[in-house]
């Protein structure tokens, strides 16, 4: 049996009372919000009412809420070392009183080949 996957997309603010019916009874209350139903004439229509607002898949199986979440989940290879230091200083050139504000975070990359250059660039382009 297949399922629709279905993701608001746009908010339902501001549309008729009968649009947001339409959500309501799909389950859909936050845009980003996912809801799995089975393929039928009447979800059909219930998604065709709501086509600007949604996102729709067909799949072969409804995910539970655990698997998802790991399908959302980004892989492993980068994360934040260390939190971001805020510098505030004048900009060159005086005057004005005006701040230049830079952030600093160091970011940790596990790369297949370690003698890469990316962590170097990354360094650099983060000014630390």
């Amino acid at each position: 049996m297949s399922y629709f996957r279905i993701t608001l997309h746009r908010s339902a603010i501001g549309l008729p009372k009968r649009t947001r019916g339409v959500l309501a009874a799909l389950g859909l209350h936050r845009r980003g919000q996912l809801v799995f139903h089975p393929v039928s004439a009447q979800f059909a229509g219930m998604i065709m009412k709501v086509k600007e607002l949604v996102r729709v898949e067909e799949v072969e199986r409804a995910q539970t809420k655990r698997e998802v979440y790991e399908a959302r989940r980004p892989e492993a290879g980068f994360w934040v070392e260390e939190g971001a230091r805020v510098f505030r200083g004048e900009k060159e050139g005086g005057g004005g009183g005006e701040n230049n504000t830079t952030v600093a975070v160091r970011i940790h990359l596990e790369t297949v080949c370690h003698e890469s250059q990316y962590p170097r660039r990354l360094m650099v382009l983060f000014g630390l």
